[in-house]
């Protein structure tokens, strides 16, 4: 069976690690290399992986072109964290008419992070 793993790119590799850790209890399972100066991470959250790969010349705040959802016990209870994290919350947590509340927030790279939790 074929799957496919999210890779984000990030002039920040462990500034952007540690708000995946921070905000979803990402644990981290891969390093590249294994000592020194890291290129690349693998991160589980919950039953998914997303890898993050240093890369300077990356542009944070570019368009956005894909988006990672992640369902969360509590929205509104997880947005003060995504701050402290160094992400950004532009607005508060709505509940969406297919019955789930969802908040639209940004990592530290700008990359859209939506949070959310079924009614």
């Amino acid at each position: 069976m074929t799957s496919i793993q999210p890779i984000a790119s990030t002039p920040d590799l462990p500034r952007l690690r540690a708000f995946y850790e921070t905000v979803l209890g990402a644990t981290q399972t891969l390093r590249v290399p294994e000592e020194g100066p890291e290129f690349y991470v693998e991160l589980r959250i919950g039953e998914t992986r997303l890898g993050l790969v240093q890369e300077e010349n990356t542009e944070i705040g570019a368009p956005v072109r894909i988006i990672l959802s992640a369902e969360v016990a509590d929205v509104d209870a997880l947005l003060p964290t995504v701050s402290s994290a160094g992400g950004t919350v532009p607005g508060q947590a709505n509940d969406m008419p297919w019955g789930q509340r969802v908040a639209h927030v940004l990592d530290p790279d700008g990359n859209m992070l939506n949070l959310t939790t079924w009614l």
